[in-house]
C-alpha cells in the first residue's frame, strides 16, 4: 500500500517528537500540544479529532483518581497502606520484592491507574525515609501493574476492547481467566526480570533524594506521647523513629528520668519527652503522627477538627523583635498569637537546651502551628522579619480515614462489577471525598497532575492522525506481511512485534482496533483461527514499556521519578525481548 503526503507528514512529526523526547528540547505536553496543532493547521486531522482525547473518559478517569488518592492519602489510609507493605523493608530490592507481592495480584483484577496513584505517594514516601532514589522504584512499580493487567479479562481496557471486537465480530468470547494461560507466567518472568537485570539497569537520579528532603536546616524539637498515640508500647525501632533521614533523637525524658543515650529497642510510653534534631521534612512528619505534640505547649489541640483548622510556618526573629531575650516559654505564644512552637532552628550553633527554655535570638527560625489566618495578619508585624508556609505539611483527617476506606471500596466494587462506567465512577467518589471531608477543594484540585493529563488528551490527536492518514496501516501491511511468510508462528511474532512497537506511539485500545482486522484478515490467508492471533495482539498492545509515552501509568511516574525518555528504552527494551517469544510460544501452544 503507498502512502499518501499526509501519511509521511504524519511520520515526519511522530519522528520529531521522538527525537524531542530522546534529547530533551521540551516537554512532553508542549510537544503533544504543538504536534496537535499543526495537524489541525495542515488539514491531516480536524480540530474535533485534536481536541477528542480532553474528552475521552480515560482522562476524566485519571483526573478522577488522583483526587481519590489524594483523600486516602489526607486521611492517613496511605501512610497505613505504606507501613504494611514497606514499612519494615529496608533495602531498595526487598521494596520491589514487596511490590511485586502485592501490584500483580490487585492490577490482575482492577484498574491500573488508581493503583499506581495510590502507590506512587506511598513509594515516595519510603524512598525518602531510606535514602533510596525514587528512580529505582516508580518504574518497575509502572511495569507491574501493566504485567498484572494481563493475567484476566478485566485486568485492563485493552482487554476489554478485545471482547467486544470479538462479540462484534460474531467470534467467541474471552473467558474470564483464558488470558491467564499467557498472563501469569507472563507476568512471572517479567517480575523475575525486575528484580535481576533490570533492577541493575534503572537509573539512579541522586538529586531526587535532595528534591524529597529538604534543606539541610536543622530544628531543635521536643515532643509529648500523649494517651492513645500510635507509638505507645512500641520500640524506638518500630516506631520508625531511626529511620527519617537528617533526624535524630537525642533524649526521651521519662517523669525525672533522662534517657541520654536511646537504644533502638527501648519502649515507648504514654507522657515520654522525645527531643530531636532535624530537618524541617522529618520535624513535619513526626507532627503528624496523631498523640505525638509539641511539649512546649499544654493546650496543643490533637483533635483531628482542631488540626484540620491550623498550618505550619516558618517565623524569623527580627531583630526588633519584642520576643528577643525571652524565652518560649515566657513569650506564651498561644496567648500572643494563637501558635505553637513545634522546632526552633539557630544558624551557626546546635541549641541544647529544652525548647520551653530557649531564649530567643536575632535570626532564630521557628516552627508554628497557626491559625490559617497567622500568616496575612503577621506579615507585617516587627516581631518577625519573613513569614514562610511549608508547603509539605497538611494535617492528618484521621476522623474521615473510615469514611475515606469505605469510599474506596465502594469504588472498587463499582470498577469491578460495572455498574458504572468507570470514569463516572471516578468522578462520583471523587466528589464525595470532597463533600465528606476526606480533603478540601483546594487540595483536590492541587493533586491533579496537569502536565499528565494534557499530555495524554494531546496524545490522541497523534494516534487519529496515524490512523486518518492511513500511515499506520501502511506499516502495519507491510511489516506483517514479511514476518507472515514464516507461516503462523511468524505472523504470531509478527503482530505481537508490530503491535508492541506501535503501542510506544498511540494508545493501546487504539492498537487494538486498527490492527484487528489485519489480524482477521492473516488468518483467513493462513488458513488459521484468528483467535491466537488477536491475543497475541491484546498481549502486544498492553507491552507499552519502551516510551514514557505508551501508557498512562508511565506518564504518571515519569516526572516524579526524574526520568529521561532513554530510561525507558533501557529497561523496558530488554523486557520487551524476553517476554515476546514467551508470549508467542504459549499463544502458539495454547490456541493454535
Amino acid at each position: 500500500m503507498s502512502m499518501t503526503f499526509d501519511a509521511w507528514l504524519t511520520i515526519a512529526v511522530t519522528a520529531i517528537i521522538f527525537i524531542s523526547l530522546i534529547l530533551n528540547w521540551a516537554q512532553a505536553d508542549v510537544l503533544f500540544l504543538a504536534a496537535a496543532a499543526f495537524l489541525v493547521t495542515v488539514g491531516v486531522i480536524r480540530p474535533e479529532e485534536a481536541m477528542a482525547g480532553f474528552s475521552n473518559p480515560a482522562l476524566v478517569t485519571v483526573a478522577a483518581l488522583f483526587v481519590v488518592a489524594a483523600g486516602l492519602r489526607e486521611t492517613g489510609i496511605l501512610d497505613l497502606a505504606g507501613r504494611m507493605v514497606l514499612g519494615s523493608v529496608k533495602t531498595e530490592r526487598k521494596a520491589l520484592g514487596r511490590l511485586s507481592f502485592v501490584v500483580v495480584p490487585l492490577s490482575a483484577f482492577l484498574n491500573n491507574t488508581p493503583i499506581v496513584a495510590m502507590f506512587m505517594p506511598i513509594v515516595l514516601q519510603w524512598s525518602r525515609r531510606n535514602q533510596v532514589s525514587p528512580s529505582k522504584l516508580l518504574m518497575p512499580l509502572s511495569f507491574l501493574t501493566i504485567l498484572g493487567g494481563t493475567c484476566t479479562l478485566i485486568g485492563t481496557s485493552t482487554n476489554l476492547v478485545t471482547q467486544g471486537l470479538l462479540i462484534e465480530s460474531d467470534m467467541k468470547p474471552l473467558g474470564f481467566f483464558e488470558l491467564s494461560w499467557v498472563g501469569v507466567p507472563y507476568s512471572i518472568v517479567g517480575v523475575i526480570y525486575l528484580l535481576t537485570i533490570g533492577r541493575r539497569l534503572l537509573p539512579e537520579r541522586k538529586d531526587l533524594l535532595e528534591q524529597l528532603g529538604d534543606s539541610r536546616r536543622e530544628y531543635l524539637a521536643e515532643l509529648e506521647v500523649r494517651v492513645g498515640c500510635r507509638l505507645i508500647g512500641q520500640s524506638v525501632e518500630a516506631a520508625g523513629l531511626r529511620h527519617l533521614p537528617g533526624l535524630f533523637l537525642i533524649e526521651i525524658q521519662r517523669n525525672d528520668v533522662i534517657i541520654a543515650a536511646v537504644e533502638p529497642t527501648t519502649v515507648l510510653q504514654a507522657g515520654d519527652r522525645l527531643t530531636f534534631t532535624g530537618i524541617v521534612a522529618s520535624i513535619v512528619e513526626l507532627e503528624q503522627i496523631s498523640g505525638l505534640v509539641p511539649a512546649s505547649d499544654s493546650f496543643y489541640d490533637v483533635t483531628p477538627l482542631g488540626q484540620r483548622k491550623r498550618q505550619l510556618c516558618e517565623a524569623v526573629i527580627s531583630n526588633s523583635s519584642p520576643l528577643i531575650g525571652k524565652s518560649i516559654r515566657e513569650a506564651d505564644f498561644r496567648a500572643a498569637y494563637g501558635a505553637a512552637v513545634v522546632a526552633v532552628h539557630r544558624s551557626g550553633s546546635r541549641v541544647t537546651t529544652k525548647v520551653g527554655d530557649i531564649e530567643l535570638q536575632v535570626g532564630d527560625t521557628l516552627l508554628l502551628q497557626v491559625r490559617p489566618t497567622f500568616m496575612r495578619t503577621h506579615r507585617n508585624d516587627p516581631a518577625f522579619v519573613l513569614i514562610t508556609d511549608v508547603p509539605e505539611w497538611r494535617p492528618i483527617n484521621t476522623d474521615r480515614a473510615w469514611i475515606a476506606a469505605i469510599l474506596f471500596l465502594i469504588l472498587l466494587g463499582l470498577m469491578t462489577t460495572e455498574w458504572l462506567p468507570i470514569a463516572i465512577a471516578g468522578m462520583l467518589i471523587a466528589t464525595a471525598m470532597i463533600f465528606c471531608g476526606c480533603l478540601s477543594a483546594a487540595a483536590a484540585r492541587q493533586s491533579v497532575e496537569w502536565q499528565v493529563l494534557i499530555t495524554i488528551g494531546a496524545s490522541f490527536a497523534l494516534g487519529a492522525a496515524l490512523q486518518n492518514s492511513g500511515a499506520a496501516k501502511a506499516i502495519a501491511e507491510g511489516f506483517v506481511g514479511l514476518l507472515g511468510s514464516l507461516g503462523p508462528i511468524g505472523a504470531i511474532a509478527g503482530i505481537y512485534l508490530l503491535g508492541s512497537i506501535i503501542t510506544e506511539v498511540i494508545t493501546n485500545n487504539a492498537v487494538v482496533v486498527l490492527l484487528f482486522p489485519i489480524c482477521v484478515e492473516t488468518g483467513k490467508l493462513y488458513g488459521i483461527d484468528p483467535r491466537g492471533l488477536l491475543i497475541a495482539l491484546t498481549f502486544a498492545a498492553s507491552a507499552s514499556f519502551m516510551t514514557p509515552i505508551g501508557y498512562q501509568t508511565n506518564m504518571m511516574v515519569f516526572g516524579p521519578g526524574g526520568y529521561r525518555f532513554t530510561d525507558y528504552l533501557r529497561v523496558g527494551g530488554p523486557l520487551n525481548l524476553i517476554l515476546m517469544p514467551i508470549a508467542v510460544s504459549l499463544i502458539y501452544w495454547v490456541w493454535m
